[in-house]
């Protein structure tokens, strides 16, 4: 282990080697002031965290307390938990104080354990305001799924400045991240901020033991048991969202940011805390006014319909219903509730979708109902607002692997002859479909209301298109 630095408190070695993997050792074992943890998901480096803050913090002739900063409330719960496991198993003393109010005005909490050097770990959720003010030492765990990474890091930082350390923990979401560029500044810039850097991806944790460790805390039956370590990667790899979540995920690689039109951080600074109740179901009662968007696919695509309710100048996801190989009659039993309570309907009209507007209209009225076609002019339309709304941060949507595989799967193009067009990749869950309805559904709560797109001639423009996307 380093010699602790100047000024800290000293910290009695454990034989980390005969607890944790390599990786984790290494992590634990490193006394830096500024550290930063690139990973992949689910390979403990949160619980190795919660060791060493417990060595940390219980230390004879201790200084400093740790601030942690988790993803939302519950992982904020787990830490202490996770802590309060260790402090067990080395025989310390700590006295779970649970849930602390640390400031009142800003009704601001945190999990708390206390120590009997005086010196207590805070356990919250992502709140930056909530940094403000306090010594010591700061964990900043997920750091890259923060809605605003540049200003938590500005917020924590100074907390150390009378002691203490910080570390940087996540997995990537995208390359114009603010912890992109830290790992960018700290490999190609000279590293001017000093800060030790671990990189461990998935391939990483399985060459150094990880597999084995899982398999011993699984349950018997549990179907990872008889797998190699490369069948446990092509396991995992085939479970994710899509290749480029894959990346992120697990293999340390940033999706890039410049080659799609929605950046991750957009997507991210968007989404409903990890845990937050977001869907409503149809019978529910709503404050405020109901918008929803259906993009039509039947046999390669799927049927999306989204829902948001305005309130205020925000618009809050509702519901998103996703529908595969469902006959025309099923999935109207589904959509239809749904039209009857929204103020407004945008309703994909393009190739098959132009009976389904039709129907639609027949029965809930122009009025409400809008078939939209989705011709080149018209995806530009539909997809700029959409855009803004999330510069604007006045949209919130699930934090769902698929919605943002889906919401990444667009990228704007330049042709030759300097049009614009927006194309995505086709995969089995779909082509781009929930950017679709979810586009349709931010226009139908557009004000004024106006259609975009008529078909004059009655027939749709690339009629035999399905989907946002395609066409």
């Amino acid at each position: 282990m380093k010699p602790a630095r100047k000024g800290r408190a000293k910290v009695i070695p454990a034989n980390t080697d005969a607890i944790f993997l390599p990786f984790q050792s290494r992590w634990i074992q490193d006394n830096s002031r500024l550290k930063l943890m690139e990973k992949s998901r689910q390979i403990g480096i949160s619980w190795s965290t919660a060791f060493a803050s417990d060595e940390r913090t219980a230390a004879q002739g201790a200084r400093h307390d740790e601030w942690v900063s988790s993803r939302d409330d519950i992982q904020a719960r787990l830490f202490i938990e996770d802590c309060k496991m260790f402090a067990a198993i080395m025989n310390m003393a700590a006295r779970d104080l649970g849930e602390v109010v640390i400031e009142p005005e800003k009704k601001l909490s945190a999990y708390v354990l206390e120590f009997a050097s005086g010196k207590r770990i805070h356990s919250m959720s992502s709140n930056p305001d909530a940094q403000a003010g306090k010594r010591g030492s700061r964990i900043l765990d997920e750091f890259a799924l923060h809605r605003d990474q540049r200003k938590m890091w500005a917020i924590a930082y100074p907390g150390i400045t009378w002691g203490g350390c910080m570390e940087i923990i996540s997995t990537h979401r995208g390359s114009n991240s603010f912890f992109n560029q830290l790992i960018r500044e700290i490999r190609e810039k000279g590293n001017p901020k000093k800060i030790s850097l671990h990189r461990v991806t998935l391939q990483d944790a399985l060459d150094q033991g990880f597999l084995y460790k899982l398999q011993q805390a699984l349950p018997a039956d549990a179907e990872q048991q008889d797998m190699t370590e490369a069948e446990y990667f092509d396991f995992v790899k085939a479970g994710a969202a899509d290749d480029e979540s894959f990346d992120q995920e697990y293999m340390c690689i940033p999706a890039d940011d410049d080659s799609k039109f929605i950046e991750y951080e957009l997507i991210t600074g968007c989404e409903y805390m990890a845990g937050m109740p977001w869907e409503r179901a149809v019978t529910d009662r709503f404050a405020g006014r109901l918008y929803c968007g259906v993009d039509i696919g039947r046999k390669k695509d799927l049927t999306v319909l989204w829902v948001v309710e305005q309130l205020g100048d925000v618009l809050y996801t509702r519901a998103v219903i996703t529908m595969e190989r469902m006959r025309k009659s099923a999935q109207e039993a589904v959509l239809y509730p749904w039209f009857a309570i929204c103020d407004r309907v945008c309703i994909d009209a393009t190739g098959l979708g132009i009976g389904w507007a039709d129907d639609a209209q027949d029965k809930f009225g122009e009025h409400r109902v809008e078939a939209v076609n989705f011709s080149g002019s018209v995806k530009e339309t539909l997809a700029y607002p959409l855009k803004g709304k999330m510069e604007d941060r006045a949209l919130r949507i699930p934090d769902d692997p698929a919605i943002r595989a889906d919401l990444r799967k667009v990228q704007k193009v330049t042709t030759a002859a300097g049009n614009i067009r927006f194309v995505a990749e086709s995969t089995p869950d779909g082509h781009a479909d929930r950017f679709g309805a979810l586009a349709l559904a931010i226009h139908a709560a557009s004000n004024p209301s106006a259609p975009i797109d008529y078909m004059s001639d009655g027939v749709a423009h690339g009629a035999d298109a399905e989907g946002f996307m395609d066409g």
